[in-house]
């Protein structure tokens, strides 16, 4: 399944770029499932993520490793993390993050993932949810990098 999310916001795409920190990350975390990160080296190739979801007995890891990063002829800025590790019930996951020179100014903040549990019925069954937890970033994106002046 693919989930793909658009935002603007005031900053020029190479600050947006620099402001992908481990605050930000901590920032965007959704408030569940309950999380712990244990590892954020960046967002440039070769970096990797680790969290912990869940509590107790419940607990799962997630680790992305970032896979591709760089800057394409049209000022385009990017990262692709992929998942490594997964919880349950997830068995891919790749989410490409675009931050693309909005042509009135500021960027938009493209959030493009693709995921699969191996069941197309439980794709679509977690389609809402994962929506929602990108959708929820909008407004995180827009205090920190500001709100462009028109859209």
């Amino acid at each position: 399944m693919n989930v793909y999310l658009r935002t603007h916001v005031a900053a020029a795409p190479a600050e947006v770029w620099e402001g992908f920190t481990r605050e930000l990350f901590l920032a965007l975390a959704p408030p569940f499932p309950p999380f712990k990160l244990l590892r954020f080296d960046g967002c440039r190739r070769g970096d990797e993520v680790h969290l912990e979801l869940g509590a107790g007995p419940l607990r799962q890891r997630w680790t992305s490793l970032i896979t591709d990063h760089g800057i394409t002829a049209d000022g385009t800025y990017y990262f692709v993390d992929e998942g490594d590790q997964l919880p349950a019930p997830l068995r891919y996951w790749q989410h490409r993050h675009l931050l693309q020179p909005a042509p009135g100014g500021g960027t938009y903040i493209v959030e493009d993932l693709e995921y699969r549990s191996g069941s197309p019925l439980l794709d679509r069954l977690l389609w809402p949810a994962v929506w929602a937890q990108f959708a929820r970033r909008r407004p995180i994106y827009r205090r920190w990098f500001g709100l462009p002046a028109a859209e």
